[in-house]
C-alpha cells in the first residue's frame, strides 16, 4: 500500500511538472531542460547519503519521515497558485522539494523491499515494479484532469496520496530488527564503503554504467521530448500528455506481470542487452511521426520495453549485491537511473530546440546500438547466471 500510494504521488508530480513548464507556463525546449536537470540534480546527491542511513537505521521510520514532510508541498503550491505566484521559480522549488523527498526515501524503500523478499528477489522486485506501473496509470489520469477539475483538486488529491503513504509506511510490520551501528564510522565512510563495493563488482558495475547511458537519451528523451510532441506535433493538451503516459505505463505495467510468472529466468542479464538493442526500432517509429493512434501503440510497446529493462537491471544489482551494502548499493543504482534523466533533459532540450521536436529520438537509436555492442562484447553480462534460478 505504501508503494502504490507512494507511486500515484510520484506519478502525479511527473505529469504536472513537465505540463506546468511546457503547457501552461509555455516554456522552450532548452529552459525546460535547464529547469529539470535543477529540480532533479540536488535529489541525487542525496540519494548516497540516504542509502548509507538505510543500511544503518530502520527503512520504515525513514519512509516516514520523508513522506510526512512530502505532503505538504503540494499545499504550498497550492497556496502560491491561489495568491497568482505561479510562476517558473515556485514550480522549480516545488519540483526541487519533491525531488529530495524522493530521493532520501528511494533507497530505504528498495532496501526494505529486499529484505521482505528474501530469496525471491526477481519475482518481488518484479511484482512490486509492476504495482507501481499500474499505480502510475491511475496517477496520469488524476493530473491529467488539471484542465478539467483545476489545479486545486490535482494537487489535494496528490497530497492526500503523500499523506497516504507515511501512514501505511508507519504500520509495516517489522521485516528486520532495527540495524545498530556501533563501528561509529562516519557517514562519509559508509557512502565511500557502498561504492567500492559497486565499483569492485563487474556484474553490478556494468549493469550501472549501461543504465545510465541508456537513460541518458531514453527516460531523458521520453520525459523531456513528450511534452513537446504532444504539445508541438500532436496539438494536444493535458489529458492528450496523460493519456499518452497512461499507454506506455500501461505496457510497462503488464511487462512486469509477465515477467513475475516467467521469473525466475536463468540469464537475466542476455534479456537486458537484447532490449537496449529492440529500442532502436521503437524510437525510429516515433521519429517518423505516426497518427495519433500508431503513436499510442508505439508508446505501449516502449512501455512494455522499458518494463522489462528497469526491472531486469534492478532485479540483477540486488541479486549480485553484498547484503551489507545492500542499501547503499541501491542508492547508486537510483543515482544511475535518476541522475541520467536531467542530464538526458539538458541536452534533449537543445536537440529540440536546435534541429526539430521529433529529433530528440536520434541520440537514443544510436545510444542503443553503442550500450548493446559494449554489454554484449565486452562484459559478463550476458553470462550473468541467477541465482534464483537453481
Amino acid at each position: 500500500m505504501s508503494t502504490a500510494f507512494a507511486g500515484i504521488g510520484a506519478a502525479m508530480q511527473q505529469l504536472l511538472i513537465g505540463w506546468l513548464l511546457v503547457g501552461i507556463l509555455l516554456l522552450p525546449a532548452h529552459e525546460v531542460g535547464i529547469i529539470q536537470a535543477a529540480i532533479a540534480i540536488p535529489g541525487i546527491f542525496l540519494l548516497l547519503w540516504g542509502g548509507a542511513k538505510a543500511d544503518r537505521s530502520d527503512p520504515r521510520f525513514i519512509l516516514f519521515v520523508g513522506y510526512l514532510f512530502a505532503w505538504t508541498f503540494p499545499l504550498a503550491l497550492l497556496a502560491l497558485a491561489k495568491t497568482n505566484l505561479l510562476t517558473i521559480w515556485t514550480v522549480a522549488i516545488f519540483g526541487l522539494l519533491m525531488s529530495i523527498a524522493t530521493s532520501f526515501t528511494s533507497p530505504a524503500q528498495q532496501s526494505l523491499l529486499t529484505r521482505v523478499a528474501a530469496k525471491n528477489i526477481q519475482r518481488g522486485v518484479t511484482l512490486v515494479t509492476g504495482l507501481g506501473f499500474l499505480v502510475q496509470i491511475l496517477g496520469f489520469s488524476l493530473a491529467g484532469q488539471l484542465e478539467t477539475i483545476g489545479m486545486t483538486h490535482v494537487l489535494v488529491l496528490q497530497s492526500t496520496a503523500l499523506l497516504l503513504t507515511a501512514i501505511t509506511a508507519s504500520a509495516i510490520t517489522p521485516a528486520t530488527t532495527r540495524i545498530s551501528d556501533k563501528t561509529k564510522t562516519s557517514t562519509l565512510t559508509h557512502i565511500a564503503e557502498g561504492l567500492s563495493a559497486a565499483a569492485r563488482n563487474n556484474i553490478i558495475l556494468n549493469t550501472l554504467l549501461i543504465t545510465f547511458i541508456s537513460g541518458v537519451f531514453n527516460a531523458g528523451a521520453f520525459l523531456t521530448a513528450i511534452p513537446f510532441i504532444v504539445k508541438r506535433v500532436y496539438e494536444g493538451n493535458a489529458m492528450s500528455f496523460a493519456m499518452v503516459m497512461a499507454v506506455f505505463y500501461t505496457g510497462a505495467a503488464i511487462s512486469n506481470l509477465v515477467q513475475y510468472w516467467l521469473m525466475p529466468l536463468r540469464k537475466p542479464g542476455f534479456w537486458f542487452l537484447i532490449l537496449q538493442l529492440s529500442r532502436i526500432l521503437i524510437l525510429f517509429f516515433v521519429w517518423i511521426q505516426p497518427s495519433w493512434g500508431w503513436l499510442l501503440v508505439i508508446l505501449f510497446t516502449w512501455g512494455l520495453n522499458m518494463g522489462v529493462t528497469t526491472n531486469l537491471s534492478r532485479a540483477i544489482v540486488q541479486e549480485a549485491s553484498e547484503s551489507e551494502f545492500l542499501g547503499r548499493i541501491l542508492s547508486v543504482y537510483s543515482i544511475g537511473l535518476m541522475g541520467s534523466i536531467p542530464i538526458g533533459a539538458l541536452i534533449i532540450g537543445y536537440v529540440i530546440e536546435a534541429f526539430g521536436t521529433m529529433s530528440a529520438m536520434l541520440p537514443g537509436m544510436f545510444l542503443s546500438g553503442i550500450v548493446f555492442i559494449y554489454g554484449y562484447i565486452f562484459t559478463n553480462i550476458p553470462s550473468y547466471h541467477s541465482p534464483d534460478s537453481d
